[in-house]
């Protein structure tokens, strides 16, 4: 009886792995490193996989300078310095909180007890700080999700902690979108009621109508796998792009809510060239087109586009978008995994076999 469980698992993998690899079996094929007909990312300028950043989807100086001001003298003055010049409803903004409360959590988790203790006393030192309050919040939510199992009761308590810092913060900054922001995922862990997260997404939207990164906090708890069903996930996603005005990611939001029903394992052939895949990669490149290039979530948009081009088979578009984000990889779908840097090299060699398969090399792509 195993070796049938064995047979049908090996005919599965095949069928999902396959496509991605090859429609024909002389489009790419593997060759010993080193050979003469070895596809090589370097030949590219790309970042070699052990250099890429795992923190952030691309270029932050600023807050990498910070970063490191902060980790190093443990003083919290320089992030509170950094937000406070943020405006409120940009999406840097909200992408910095992010960050800042990501690099305490990680200090905890590598250092239990006093790791992040620059947090702990940003507020205590300066409790009427809003970015203090919104990191702090953020914070929790983090910490939730990483230490703890969805609906355990520790889980629910420092997310119940979470809900009052983001009152807080809100009282702080008025106008800020931020706080509500943090809320929407708390929302998702404490499983609001569809009436009490809309609510909070009022807030949101009176805000800041067009912030993609609401956008995709808001669209997770209208998964399937959360508290809605691929059939609303969609129809928020679509709504939103609908009404996206010129210059705005949000046509690109129909990728995510594709990418969030992914099949855990594709038995369907085509189905990356199906209908439904396609209308929601022409949005998105459409919005990485139209959008300002220095756009903080592009990066995200880039990735994601990055991962179904290649499954697609769409190799020189696909290098397109690397060549604009190779460095980082701190970004859908490569955190879903235990190592992003290696599956995004993998994706990467990928490409660049696909693209050089296909007659492409180093000259003929436009950087």
């Amino acid at each position: 009886m195993e070796i049938l469980w064995f047979l049908i698992a090996l005919v599965m993998l095949t069928a999902v792995i396959g496509p991605l690899v090859r429609r024909n079996r002389n489009a790419i094929r593997q060759v010993a490193p080193g050979s003469p007909d070895a596809a090589d990312p370097a030949a590219y300028g790309f970042v070699r996989q052990e250099l890429l950043d795992l923190r952030l989807p691309g270029p932050d100086q600023d807050l990498l300078d910070v970063l490191e001001v902060v980790q190093r003298t443990q003083d919290w003055r320089a992030a509170s310095q950094l937000l406070a010049g943020t405006p409120k409803e940009d999406e840097q903004r909200w992408q910095r909180v992010q960050a800042f409360a990501g690099a305490a959590s990680l200090e905890l988790r590598q250092q239990p007890g006093t790791g992040g203790s620059w947090l702990r006393a940003w507020r205590a030192e300066s409790p009427k700080d809003a970015g203090g309050a919104a990191v702090h919040a953020e914070f929790l939510v983090q910490q939730a999700w990483r230490s703890s199992s969805a609906g355990a009761d520790d889980f629910r308590i420092i997310l119940e902690e979470a809900r009052a810092v983001c009152a807080e913060a809100a009282l702080l900054a008025p106008g800020d979108p931020v706080p509500y922001l943090v809320e929407l995922a708390a929302a998702r862990g404490l499983a609001y009621s569809h009436e009490e997260f809309d609510q909070v997404w009022a807030k949101v939207i009176d805000r800041a109508p067009t912030h993609m990164g609401a956008h995709l906090a808001a669209l997770h708890y209208w998964c399937e796998k959360w508290h809605g069903s691929r059939e609303e996930a969609d129809h928020f996603a679509t709504a939103a792009a609908a009404r996206a005005p010129e210059g705005s990611l949000l046509a690109a939001l129909p990728l995510f809510a594709v990418y969030e029903h992914l099949p855990e394992v594709n038995l369907v052939a085509g189905f990356y060239e199906s209908a439904v895949v396609t209308r929601a990669v022409e949005g998105a490149l459409y919005a990485t087109r139209t959008a300002r290039a220095d756009d903080p979530v592009l990066p995200h948009v880039r990735h994601l586009l990055v991962f179904f081009l290649v499954r697609m088979e769409r190799w020189g578009e696909a290098m397109e978008q690397l060549v604009r984000v190779d460095g980082h990889v701190g970004a859908l779908p490569w955190t879903q995994g235990g190592d992003p840097a290696a599956e995004y090299a993998v994706y990467r060699a990928l490409a660049v076999a696909g693209y050089e398969a296909n007659g492409g090399s180093p000259a003929t792509l436009l950087h």
